[in-house]
This record gives structure tokens, sequence and C-alpha cells, in this order.
């Protein structure tokens, strides 16, 4: 999903006195409460996950394109880096009219990534580097190509025919297709109906034409899925991230979607030149809820000795609070996802310490005994640098990003490239464009290639991602930002990921603590402590803005009294704080403190 799906993210305001004040009474019984260390088959509750997108990873075989091949060859580097599982964008056989996600067989490989003895081989080489492996699942649609909608558009009475949703047009004649059914849109541009000419009714894509939206009011299609996520886990992957997950049912009455209105009344256009529209008939989340209790049940009966370690289920998920995404999780005794994507923080696309502190607090006491999942970056999005960046102070602001992502509590996800710093890179003219969506939205919206451009791993000329012509152009800033120019650098962005990630798995209160914001008044630095039950507490603070500032946690972390500090980690260059009363950051600085 683009980042158009995101709807407007109201700041909750919460009252954070209490929580600071039961943290300081109880000094770790709270904690001792509301934690435990993972185990085996938990082993999701603080992992971090890194999402590839094969095609621009690693090619092996000179064509251009990344592969399977290509990431088996990398896993060494991810290890060293923390990695504890990487999730697949679809590497399924498709048309490749969205990359992948327009998917023509959900059980096999496209030739393009390689075969299924490469696949087989990338999860056994992962696991002896005790890395997962978790694959894409897009149920919302499938491509037209597939042998399911081929036999659904042969006829009316074709037995796959109520697998997708199809609907006569207003008015229609034998001789006069007519209006399509209702004002339903495309998210990526135009009437989601699509006429088809040989059986004479429209169906329904919520996205790219190719892609024909799947019924999910037919068991079939329920029946079909289980036995694709079987497919998969009885080879060894270790879960799925399920794509746009709230857009499988749309209202079956067809009614009319709202039309969004600025506040003088005007109807908004989006990039397309059209209106935009409330979402409120195709994205029935209620609807989806049991089909997930479903799926999970299925992928649960796999949580055995036969197959070691629980399968975690994941979520592309677009929520306006807390209440609706801790609803991702199930209900008692009908789990759903176990990491739902908390796009809340990461996704607030500023440096906005009220906002921050805000979000991260529903995360901690909105969700329950549940593990957040919380993420900055992914295939859909511009990257960090564009959302978060000045330009100028890049680097020192990813190190508060990354900061905020891995020393919060739950699990963290993260998009290849972001551990070195890689930069948006959109395509200068139209006719470089490869993403559909900005091929039809151009200027407007230029698409999705500049988050998705080859990973750099060294300063050559493809930057080692190909020996031939690569898919996707590397952009010029690869000769400096890359693997190979940051790995020996101790103040390099690679060096404090890796930091950020040892830190997160080795110290105890960072590994399954409590959060508990600090300094709440301060509008310019972001701080919280981390408490476990039985290991010194460690504060974290980050300065969101460009100015150097110092802080007094002392009061607020432990109660009147000085306490020293050992410091963890710290803006390289930056100097020591000795105690919770002062601690100095410089411009983006951050500090991570052991309090002893």
């Amino acid at each position: 999903m683009t980042a158009k799906d995101r709807i407007s993210r109201k700041i909750i305001t919460c009252t954070i006195v209490c929580l600071i004040v039961a943290a300081i009474n109880t000094h770790g019984q709270t904690a001792a409460a509301r934690t435990k260390r993972p185990s085996e088959h938990e082993w999701w509750e603080n992992a971090v996950i890194y999402e590839i997108y094969p095609r621009s990873f690693q090619d092996t075989n000179g064509d251009g394109v990344g592969d399977l091949n290509g990431i088996t060859k990398r896993l060494d580097y991810l290890k060293e880096l923390g990695v504890d599982a990487i999730w697949l964008t679809p590497c399924y056989p498709s048309p490749q009219v969205d990359f992948g996600y327009d998917i023509s067989d959900y059980e096999s490989i496209d030739r393009h990534y390689g075969t299924m003895a490469d696949f087989d081989r990338l999860v056994a080489e992962a696991g002896k580097r005790h890395i997962r492996v978790i694959m894409d699942m897009v149920m919302n649609d499938t491509s037209d190509q597939h042998a399911w909608f081929l036999q659904a558009r042969s006829s009316r009475s074709n037995p796959y025919r109520d697998w997708y949703v199809w609907h006569d047009g207003k008015g229609e004649t034998s001789i006069d297709k007519a209006a399509p059914p209702n004002n339903w849109q495309s998210e990526f541009g135009h009437s989601a109906w699509q006429w088809d000419e040989k059986t004479r009714q429209y169906y329904c894509h919520k996205f790219y034409i190719q892609q024909p939206d799947l019924n999910w009011d037919n068991p079939a299609v329920h029946r079909a899925f289980k036995e694709i996520m079987d497919f998969w886990l009885k080879r060894g992957v270790a879960g799925f991230r399920f794509d746009a997950i709230a857009s499988l049912f749309e209202d079956p009455g067809l009614a009319d979607e709202g039309v969004v209105k600025d506040r003088n009344g005007n109807p908004l256009i989006d990039a397309y030149g059209e209106q935009v529209l409330d979402g409120s008939k195709t994205f029935l989340v209620a609807k989806m809820h049991p089909v997930m209790q479903e799926m999970r049940a299925e992928a649960d009966t796999f949580n055995t000795d036969a197959f070691p370690g629980y399968r975690v289920l994941i979520a592309e998920i677009y929520t306006s609070n807390i209440t609706d995404l801790a609803r991702m999780y199930g209900p008692p005794g009908k789990p759903e996802f176990q990491l739902p994507m908390d796009t809340q923080v990461g996704f607030i696309d500023k440096l906005d310490v009220a906002a921050f502190r805000a979000k991260l607090t529903d995360a901690e006491i909105g969700l329950g005994s549940n593990v957040p999942l919380v993420l900055f970056d992914n295939h859909d999005n511009p990257r960090l640098d564009m959302r978060y960046g000045n330009g100028v102070r890049d680097t020192d602001i990813q190190r508060v990003v990354a900061t905020v992502l891995f020393a919060s509590r739950g699990a963290a996800l993260f998009y290849y490239g972001d551990e070195i710093g890689m930069k948006t890179t959109s395509p200068a003219r139209r006719e470089y464009v490869k993403d559909p969506i900005g091929i039809t939205g151009w200027p407007k919206e230029k698409g999705r290639d500049g988050e998705r451009t080859p990973m750099q791993w060294d300063g050559s000329a493809h930057a080692g991602f190909t020996t031939g012509t690569p898919w996707l152009p590397v952009p010029p800033s690869a000769a400096s930002i890359n693997v190979k120019a940051e790995e020996g650098d101790p103040d390099s962005l690679l060096t404090w990921y890796k930091a950020l990630i040892r830190l997160k798995k080795t110290n105890r209160a960072l590994e399954d603590g409590t959060d508990t914001m600090l300094d709440t008044e301060n509008t310019k630095v972001l701080s919280w402590m981390r408490q476990a039950a039985g290991a010194p507490a460690v504060v974290v603070s980050v300065n969101f803005t460009a100015q150097p500032q110092t802080v007094n946690l002392a009061n607020d972390a432990l109660g009147a009294g000085t306490h020293k500090l050992k410091t963890l980690l710290k803006t390289p260059g930056a100097a020591d704080s000795l105690s919770l009363d002062q601690i100095q950051l410089g411009p983006f600085g951050v500090y991570v403190g052991e309090v002893q």
C-alpha cells in the first residue's frame, strides 16, 4: 500500500504523571508484573526484523534484478547486523505490474528471483545463522493472470466466478455497459471497477486494474489461503506479513463512499485529479477480524515440536487510534496478529516531541500485555531522509530515529538501507519512472521508485549490487553512503545501528523493560526510562532540535538524589553524562545510560 493509504492520525493526549509516579514508587515492581524474558516460542517479542525488497537487494546473475541467491549471499552481513528475521516482499510468480504484489501463483518462486530450490537453500542457510524468513501474504487480490481469475472471467457460470467481486453496471443493457456500480476508486487512480467485455460485468479492483479483488464472503477462498499458508509453513517459513489486510471486505450493498472535504467544504483532490473518498465502504475492518482468527488458528497448528518456534503473523495496518490497533491482536481466546504494525509512531513524519511522547505512551499503556511492533519506513514511502531529515544533519537525525526504534519496548522493523542512511532518489523525468503509480500520477505523484533503488554495498559503479544494468539506477550518493565505507568507521550510522541492536539484545532493561516517559513538559527533548525487574534502569534522551540541550531527569526517574550514570551509547564525539541531573545533548544528540 502507498503512503496515501494512511488516514490522518489524531494525537491522543494521555496523562502520564501517574505512570511516572508508579514507576518511581515501585522501582521495578511494575516491570516485574509486566515483563518476561522472551523464550524460543515467543522469539518475536523483542525481535529485530529487516524488510528486504528482493528486486533491489543483491543480484547474482547479472540481469540487474536482485534474487534469492543474492539474499543468501548477504546473510552473514545480516547476522552481524543483529537481525532475527527477514521479511521478503512478494517473490511469487507475477507479471510484475505491481512488482510482485500482483500474484499469479502463490506456491512457487518467480523466475526473476530464482527457483524453489534457491528458496529452500535461503531458508536453510538463514536458519543456520538463527535468522527466520517471513513471507508476504497478499489476500485482498490476485493477478488477473492467476488461474483462478482466468477461470472466473471465462464465463458467469464458471465455479471460480464467485471467487471474485463482480457486479452489473448501472443501467446496463444488452448493447450498453453503462456506468460502474458506484463511485469507488482504486488507490492507484480512477474507478475501482473494470468492465469485462466477454462476460459483460464489472469486477472490483481496489488497486491496479490487473489486481482483481477476491471475494472473502466465499468460504472456498478461506480454504485456499489456509492451504497456501500450509504450503510455505511446511517449507520452514517463520510466518507472514499480511498486506493491505484492512481492504478484504467491501460493502455488499455497494453504497457510494463519502467525499472528503476541506475546511471550506470543498472536495479534496488527489494526485490523479480525482475527489478523495473516505474509504468507509471499502475498508470494512470489522469483517476482517474473524478471517484473521481463522488464519491464526491455522498457523498455530504448526507450533509443535515438528516445527519448533512459534509462527508470527504481522499486519500491515494504518489505524487512527490505539484502540483500533489493540483490536488487531484479537479478543481473549481468539488471537489474530502477534505484531500489527504500530504506524502511529513511525509515520508521524516530523520530529515532534509531544506527538512521539503521546504515541509511545499509547503503545505502553494501551496495548495491555501485547507487544508493539514499531517501524519508521517501508517500500511504499519515501525514505527517512525525505520524511525526517533536514538535508544538513540527516545522519544525526537518523540516529535519533533509530534510537526511538530500537530503544523502545517491543519488536522493531526496519527497511533495507536504513542502516547506512540511503536517500530517497526519485526519478527526475517521467520517462525514467518504472512504478505505474508515478507514470499515472506524474508530476504530483512520482511513484515509489525513489525508495526502492538498489542496496548500496560499496562505492563501485553499481554499488556492488549487480554486474549488469540495475533495474533502477544507483543514486550518486552511493559513492559515500555504502556498507563498505561505513563498516570500518566507528562513527558511522551502520556502526550506530549495530550498537543499538546489540544493546536491545543484551541489556536486560532494553530487552524487555517497561517504558516510562520522563521530563514530560519538555518540547525539545524526548526522554524515557526502561525498567526490568532485577536490572538497573536505563534512561534514553534524544534531542529533536538543531540546538544543544541539557536535561535533568533525576527527580522524574528515580526520585530526589544524585544518581550516577554509566554511558551505554552516545552520539559520536559527545561528552559522557555522569549523572541524571545534567545530561548534555548536542544538536540532534542522543544519550543512553544505565543508572548506577
